[in-house]
């Protein structure tokens, strides 16, 4: 469950959008000044964080640059477009102006936090003796080193991604198209074969096997 924290100072925004969050299903948090937000932020640290600008204590310009790792969604009545430019520039990911529309509102959250989890992927995962360092496009087996190509790497991440689950072809070809454009329908059954042997050299192991009628999946 991802944790938004709202920074405003005006109570009928803040309870609407604290009603409306956890409707959707977010944990939610609040402080009402510059000065307490920042308090809270060294106390934790949420997912998202919708600033407002005019806030009492520290101003949320002032407040921006001491936000570190955080996406922030500033929501305010200022809509100056150099100001928008100069926040955005300076580190929010982004502005929406009051009134604004709350199906908005929540797609730009969605959108955010879609981002913010696709960019903290792990790239290490295991599986059995097996770990996939998709960084560095390596698999270790019994900690010796096997060299993937980028589409091996893809195909093997994904089905470690769903270990326990069949993941079907039409689906491989559509989460690697974007990093992996020469994997086609054609080819997948042959980089499989080649991820299949290259690791199973190693022990002995075959770590992928062949669900009928659907895709592939991990062999437990």
């Amino acid at each position: 469950m991802f944790h938004i924290f709202i920074i405003e100072d005006d109570l009928y925004i803040g309870n609407m959008l604290e009603e409306t969050l956890n409707a959707e299903g977010y944990t939610v948090s609040r402080a009402f000044s510059g000065t307490e937000a920042l308090f809270v932020l060294s106390k934790e640290k949420p997912d998202l964080i919708l600033l407002d600008l005019m806030l009492p204590g520290l101003s949320g310009e002032e407040l921006m640059p001491k936000i570190k790792d955080i996406p922030v969604i500033v929501v305010s009545a200022k809509a100056d477009t150099s100001n928008k430019v100069d926040l955005l520039l300076g580190g929010a990911a982004d502005y929406v102006t009051k009134p604004f529309e709350m199906d908005e509102l929540l797609a730009r959250i969605t959108v955010q936090l879609r981002k913010k989890n696709l960019g903290s992927e792990a790239s290490e995962l295991s599986f059995r003796e097996l770990t996939l360092h998709s960084d560095t496009l390596t698999a270790t087996v019994d900690n010796t080193e096997v060299h993937l190509t980028r589409t091996e790497c893809a195909i093997l991440k994904l089905l470690m991604q769903n270990p326990q689950r069949p993941v079907g072809k039409t689906t491989i070809l559509e989460k690697i198209s974007e990093d992996t454009p020469d994997c086609t329908e054609r080819s997948l059954k042959q980089h499989i074969s080649n991820v299949r042997k290259k690791l199973q050299s190693v022990n002995g192991k075959d770590y992928i096997e062949a669900v009928y009628g659907i895709g592939f999946k991990m062999k437990s």
